[in-house]
C-alpha cells in the first residue's frame, strides 16, 4: 500500500487542481462568448462539479451538464458530454515548465532578454533548410567574322570549350535563433578557383550573417557578416527567383558576386514589410526585404576575396514599392556606394605589341591604396500583374584599363538594361513567364585582372516555365555584343565578342 501524503501535499495538490480549472473555466468562457454569443455556459453547475470533486480529494471530472446548451451545428449535446478532456487542463512545454505570461522588455532592451530561452524550442529547432541547383547548358549558335572567342563573365559555360555547367548547387539555412537574433548560413558548391582554367565545384561561402533586431517589431536591424550589398535591385534579387539567367554587367560589375563583408543598418516600416511578404507570396519574381532605407560599410573588394587596402567601402539604399487602387505594385530606388579599390593584375602585351607587362595602378605593379570607386543608380520596377517592367541605371567612376592598356586609371562609367516581361498562370501547366531584355554597359570590370574596359550590348530574348514548385526550365537566345575581357600573356587583348547564343537551365528548388 502507497504511504498517503503529507497534509500539506493535499493541500497544496487540491489548490493547484483547483486554481487550474478555474483559469482554464474563464479562459474557455471568453473563447465562447467571442465565437457564439449567445453561448450559455453553465458555469455554476460547472463550478460545483469542481468544488465536490476537490473535497473529496479526487481528480476533477469535467463531465457539465451540456443539455439545452445550442453548438453551432443546432443539435443539443446530450447530458454528460465532457465540454473539455481532463488532460488538456494542463499541458507543460518541452522543458517542463508551463506557459509564462510575463511581458517581454520592449524595445533594444529586448536583445539582452533571454527569459523565455529555457521555455521555448532549442535553437537548433528554429532553424530551417532549402536550396535549389541550377544546371545549364550552351551551345555558341554563330560567331560573327573576325569576332574574339566567347566569353561571358558571369557564366563560364558560354566558351568554345563545354556546353553543360552545373551554375549553382546552395544549400541555406536560416532561421530566428533568438526573439531579436536572426541567422542565415548559405554555402555555394559550385564556385570555381579564381583565375584557374582547370578546376570547378568547391566549397565556398556566399551567405553568413546575423541580423539583431533592434525593435520588436522588426522595423529597426542591424546586419552583421557577409551578405548582399544593398546596391542595385536586381542584384538584390535571388538568382533562384530572376527570369533572365544572369544579371545585366551595368550594376553587376559593381560588386562581385553581390555579396562583402561589413556592417549594414535597415529600416522597414511594417506596412512595407507587409508589402514585400505580398510580393513573396504571390510570386512577383521580388528582391525581398532589403529595407525601404538601408546604410552601412563594407570591407570593398568583394565577397570572398580578402580586403587589401583597410579602407571601408560606404554604401546608401532608399527604395519606396507601392500600390495603386487597382493593386498594381510598383517600386522605385535610388543607390550609390563609395571608396577605394585595388585592382589586381595580370601579364598581358599591350593592343598585342610587345613583350608581356602588368599595367601600372595594379597591386602587383605596387599600387596598394587602389582607385577611387564610387557609383550611383537608380531602379524603376513594375511588378507582373501580369505585365511587368524593369529598369536600372547606373553612372560613376572606378578603376579601368586605358585605352593604351598600359595602365589602370579612374574612367567615368555608365550602363544597365531595361526588360519587359509578362506573368501567365495557368490551370494545368503551370506559369510562364516570357521576356526581353537590353543590356548595355560602358567602364571596367573591376573584379577582373587588370580591369578591362567593357563594351556590352547585349540583347536577350526568352521564356521561365515554373512547371511546378520544384522544378523550373528556363531557355533564351542571346545577342552578344560585347568585350571578352579575359586577361591572356599573348597576343591582343580584349577584343568584341559577336554571336549568337542557345542558352538551357533547368532549375530543382528544395
Amino acid at each position: 500500500m502507497s504511504p498517503s501524503p503529507a497534509p500539506h501535499q493535499s493541500w497544496i495538490t487540491v489548490t493547484l487542481t483547483r486554481a487550474s480549472v478555474v483559469i482554464l473555466l474563464i479562459a474557455f468562457s471568453h473563447q465562447a462568448v467571442a465565437q457564439h454569443s449567445d453561448f450559455p455556459l453553465p458555469a455554476a453547475h460547472f463550478a460545483n462539479s469542481i468544488a465536490d470533486n476537490s473535497e473529496s480529494g479526487s481528480t476533477p471530472q469535467i463531465q457539465p451538464d451540456l443539455s439545452g446548451v445550442d453548438f453551432a451545428l443546432g443539435e443539443e449535446a446530450p447530458p454528460g458530454t465532457p465540454l473539455i478532456q481532463p488532460t488538456t487542463i494542463f499541458r507543460q512545454d518541452d522543458s517542463g515548465s508551463g506557459s509564462s505570461s510575463d511581458s517581454e522588455p520592449s524595445g533594444i532592451m529586448g536583445l539582452f532578454d533571454d527569459s523565455s530561452s529555457g521555455k521555448s524550442k532549442k535553437w537548433y529547432e528554429k532553424l530551417n533548410v532549402r536550396g535549389y541547383a541550377q544546371f545549364r547548358f550552351n551551345e555558341i549558335v554563330h560567331t560573327n567574322e573576325g569576332s574574339a572567342p566567347p566569353n561571358y563573365p558571369s557564366d563560364g559555360s558560354i566558351s568554345n570549350e563545354r556546353n553543360f555547367i552545373i551554375r549553382r548547387a546552395r544549400i541555406a539555412i536560416s532561421g530566428d535563433v533568438h526573439e531579436r537574433v536572426y541567422v542565415y548560413l548559405q554555402p555555394e558548391f559550385a564556385s570555381n578557383v579564381p583565375n584557374s582554367t582547370d578546376s570547378d565545384y568547391f566549397l565556398q561561402i556566399r551567405d553568413w550573417y546575423s541580423d539583431l533586431y533592434l525593435t520588436e517589431d522588426k522595423v529597426h536591424r542591424v546586419r552583421v557578416g557577409q551578405s548582399k550589398i544593398p546596391y542595385g535591385w536586381e542584384n538584390l534579387q535571388s538568382s533562384s527567383n530572376r527570369i533572365p539567367l544572369d544579371r545585366g554587367d551595368g550594376l553587376n560589375s559593381a560588386v562581385r558576386n553581390e555579396r562583402d563583408i561589413g556592417l549594414i543598418y535597415y529600416y522597414t516600416p511594417e506596412s512595407v514589410q507587409e508589402l514585400f511578404d505580398y510580393i513573396q507570396e504571390n510570386g512577383l519574381k521580388g528582391s525581398g526585404n532589403y529595407g525601404m532605407f538601408g546604410a552601412g560599410i563594407y570591407n570593398g573588394q568583394g565577397g570572398s576575396l580578402r580586403d587589401r587596402n583597410e579602407r571601408l567601402h560606404s554604401v546608401v539604399r532608399f527604395t519606396y514599392p507601392f500600390q495603386l487602387a487597382n493593386d498594381q505594385i510598383f517600386e522605385v530606388g535610388v543607390q550609390g556606394y563609395n571608396g577605394r579599390y585595388v585592382v589586381l593584375g595580370a601579364p598581358i602585351e599591350p593592343l598585342g605589341i610587345g613583350p608581356p607587362m602588368i599595367p601600372a595602378g595594379t597591386e602587383q605593379a605596387g599600387d596598394e591604396k587602389g582607385l577611387l570607386d564610387q557609383r550611383i543608380a537608380a531602379s524603376f520596377i513594375m511588378y507582373p500583374q501580369p505585365i511587368g517592367f524593369q529598369a536600372e541605371w547606373n553612372v560613376g567612376r572606378g578603376p579601368s584599363l586605358n585605352d593604351a592598356q598600359t595602365e589602370v586609371v579612374v574612367r567615368s562609367l555608365t550602363g544597365g538594361y531595361v526588360m519587359l516581361f509578362s506573368k501567365h498562370d495557368t490551370e494545368n501547366y503551370g506559369t510562364y513567364l516570357p521576356f526581353i531584355r537590353y543590356s548595355h554597359y560602358l567602364g571596367g570590370y573591376k573584379a577582373f585582372r587588370n580591369a578591362p574596359y567593357a563594351d556590352v550590348r547585349d540583347w536577350e530574348v526568352g521564356c521561365e516555365w515554373q512547371v511546378n514548385k520544384a522544378a523550373e526550365l528556363t531557355a533564351t537566345y542571346l545577342f552578344a555584343d560585347r568585350t571578352n575581357i579575359d586577361s591572356q600573356s599573348t597576343g591582343q587583348q580584349y577584343e568584341k565578342f559577336e554571336g549568337n547564343v542557345l542558352r538551357l537551365q533547368l532549375q530543382i528548388n528544395y
